[in-house]
């Protein structure tokens, strides 16, 4: 058994306040439990505007489903929101 950690920091330049970031996220983090049943959350940067970090794990059979499954939320994150990745980190345990 393995648990893939993911997290994703977006930019959304058009958000000015934390009620419009706030709808945003939850938007992204209900299409992305829905459509993987994993956990995800925002984790860092609450307070700031522009910048949404979302954090996700799952629990997965080996390491191979690990990247699949990683690969695939990324994608999906790209997909649905305006929002841009501006960086990604992985991690296996």
């Amino acid at each position: 058994m393995k648990v893939a950690v993911m997290k994703l920091k977006l930019y959304a330049p058009w958000v000015h306040s934390l009620k419009e970031k706030r709808m945003v996220v939850k938007s992204i983090l209900a299409k992305i439990r829905n459509k993987f049943q994993i956990s995800a959350a925002e984790v860092e940067d609450q307070d700031i505007h522009q910048s949404i970090v979302i954090g996700v794990a799952a629990i997965v059979p080996h390491s191979a489903q690990a990247d699949r499954v990683m690969d695939e939320i990324l994608h999906f994150t790209e997909e649905n929101t305006e929002a841009e990745i501006v960086a990604e980190e992985r991690e296996i345990r």
